[in-house]
């Protein structure tokens, strides 16, 4: 492994680099032990895996499709490949289990290898699950492996070209192991920008991107990762699909769409086909405050409704803007209490003066009260770094995990309401929940939830209480059971609650025709 892959790497217990892993301040710490309580949790050390059930002869058979040194069976390979970044994946993790370990991670160098995985896979029964970042939190990555030989990581770690540019389109081909920062480097070396920048982005794959149908921070003005997608190449244990000819079509139903969120089930992309911006010249994000949660999100709508959208563009609840903020009267002066509005602009000198004037006297009209650019720039600074602060809190008893949905705008009330309280009733006294609308549209947003609470003796059931009754007040109200997370394994039985019988039927049978012998991350996605 070279080491700029090992710089990638993310510890099985703990999210992101080691190396910016810290303790939490004295005075945030005394917070939380007048809250919760302290109970620090020891980390188990890495424990040993059970032996690769694969014998010599597949893994000679795998070597001789990619080479020896791209497959890889030793305990510290397969431990950094072993289920994704939930709260529950860590806590399994720092209890000492990794039983969901694959039994071999091997590396395809491009698509013709990733295809001779696959028939290799069909031939001799091997479970494969695709391995992007590794940064799913709603199990995703761990595969049945009942009725298979073994399971596989499919790791495509190798697979990081920008195969092309055409700067008339404003399109880039992409491969799918790129990690975001590398993407971005190599288009920026073009002048452009994907624009694409999920909490996980520092991690997180273009491959997975498709694969999840992920939503970035600046979905505002970039769009989602799935309406970025114009073109993708994908590897099937059927056969390879090439979709996306142009940059639109009649031509029946769109195929691409079965692959953006299939979360290898169906095949494995390996080739992204995207559309690109001009690197922005400007970048200025400033906040706002607003009197109430109600308040903030009607001005959102009427800025979505308006075509006012900025690049950046997310609301915190009264409770986050408190916590993340530590005193409400610091974005609005002596007092105030509130919730607190992010606006990001990115363009020419120009166009960004322009928006943000017009985002500026619309908000002001709405009763919106400007804070400045402290308050942007704060929050521009951090947005990478929440995970860090959960594992920080683990360290000491302290449960924290996320969720998200969405809804339309006459439904984002009630949905707000019902998840929150089906949150606070479930985790009792001491918990928190927090709660902020990232991701808008003219038709409706996004409602992502923070929960914190003292971890009980069995945390991985207390959070599965709370998941539970949150799922189902969510699907009550009529939200989606996920806006961009995914399905993974975690949220199957609620996805079969919202497509219905028929939908999913019609999956199974996608999946059947794809994947007959069903080796494509087995248990994931399909209910």
């Amino acid at each position: 492994m070279s080491s700029s892959q090992q710089g990638a790497e993310m510890h099985p217990s703990r999210w992101g680099d080691p190396a910016r892993a810290a303790a939490l301040p004295e005075s945030t710490r005394g917070l939380i032990e007048l809250v919760f309580g302290l109970d620090e949790r020891p980390v188990a050390a890495d424990p040993a895996l059970a032996p690769s059930a694969l014998g010599p002869d597949l893994l000679d058979g795998l070597a001789a499709l990619v080479g020896g040194d791209h497959v890889r069976t030793d305990d510290q390979t397969r431990r950094l490949r072993t289920r994704g970044k939930s709260t529950p994946d860590l806590l399994r993790a720092r209890a000492g289990d990794l039983s969901d370990a694959p039994d071999a991670v091997v590396r395809p160098g491009d698509h013709d290898e990733v295809a001779a995985v696959l028939a290799f896979a069909v031939e001799h029964r091997l479970a494969v699950v695709p391995f992007g970042g590794g940064t799913s939190v709603t199990g995703g990555l761990v595969a049945r492996r009942q009725g298979f030989a073994g399971v596989v990581s499919l790791d495509l770690v190798r697979m990081k070209r920008l195969l092309a540019v055409d700067h008339v389109s404003m399109i880039a081909t992409l491969e799918p192991g790129l990690r975001g920062p590398e993407a971005e480097a190599l288009l920026a070396a073009e002048g452009l920008t994907l624009g694409h920048y999920p909490q996980s982005w520092e991690h997180a794959t273009i491959g997975g991107f498709a694969a999840t149908r992920s939503s970035g921070q600046s979905s505002a003005g970039y769009g989602r990762f799935d309406s970025l997608v114009v073109g993708l190449r994908v590897a099937t244990p059927r056969g390879p699909l090439e979709l996306g000819t142009a940059p639109a079509s009649a031509a029946g139903p769109d195929l691409r769409q079965l692959f953006l969120g299939s979360e290898g089930t169906l095949g494995v992309i390996t080739a992204v086909t995207v559309r690109v911006r001009r690197l922005p010249a400007v970048k200025v994000y400033e906040g706002w405050r607003w009197p109430s949660f109600g308040a903030g999100t009607a001005a959102m709508r009427t800025l979505a409704q308006s075509g006012l959208l900025p690049t950046v563009l997310r609301l915190s609840d009264e409770s986050e803007t408190a916590v993340n903020l530590a005193d409400p009267a610091a974005i609005g002066g002596e007092g105030a209490t509130g919730c607190l509005m992010i606006t990001g602009f990115e363009g020419t000198s120009a166009a960004v003066e322009a928006k943000r004037a017009a985002v500026t006297a619309l908000l002001t009209d709405l009763g919106g009260t400007a804070v400045g650019e402290a308050a942007g720039e704060k929050w521009a600074h951090g947005r990478f770094d929440a995970p860090y602060l959960r594992d920080s809190l683990l360290d000491l008893g302290v449960l924290v995990e996320t969720l998200e949905t969405a809804t339309f705008w006459s439904n984002v009330e009630r949905a707000y309401a019902d998840v929150k309280a089906a949150l606070a009733e479930s985790l009792g006294d001491p918990s928190i929940v927090l709660c902020h609308v990232s991701h808008v549209y003219e038709t409706g947003c996004s409602l992502y939830f923070t929960v914190a609470a003292r971890e009980s003796a069995d945390p991985l059931a207390q959070w599965g209480s709370a998941k539970r009754a949150a799922s189902d007040a969510i699907v009550t109200a009529g939200a989606t059971i996920t806006h961009h997370h995914a399905i993974g394994t975690d949220h199957k039985p609620w996805l079969a609650q919202e497509i219905g019988p028929l939908g999913v039927s019609v999956l199974r049978a996608v999946k059947a025709d794809l994947d007959p012998t069903g080796i494509l991350n087995p248990g994931v996605l399909v209910p």
